[in-house]
């Protein structure tokens, strides 16, 4: 491997730095919004048992909700 590639004329401390700051920010920021979607899943799915089948019914309708209910159906 060509280590000039790495070094970048003496600007590579900055860019890599630069690049390796943004990817811990950005994987941060997934993790934590996986985090706050899958409990918004579990607080739909607990919603969804208390109603009856007609709304139940009527909700798997819904795009979104539709997504919901079958992605609750294969985790478990």
């Amino acid at each position: 491997m060509n280590i000039d590639f790495l070094l970048m004329d003496g600007y590579g401390i900055y860019v890599w730095s630069a690049f390796a700051f943004n990817f811990i920010v950005c994987l941060f920021l997934f993790l934590k919004t996986r985090k706050s979607l899958k409990k918004v899943e579990q607080e739909f799915k607990l919603e969804v048992a208390k109603l009856s089948e007609e709304k139940v019914e009527i909700l798997t309708e819904g795009k979104i909700s539709k997504d919901i209910l079958i992605s609750q159906l294969k985790v478990k």
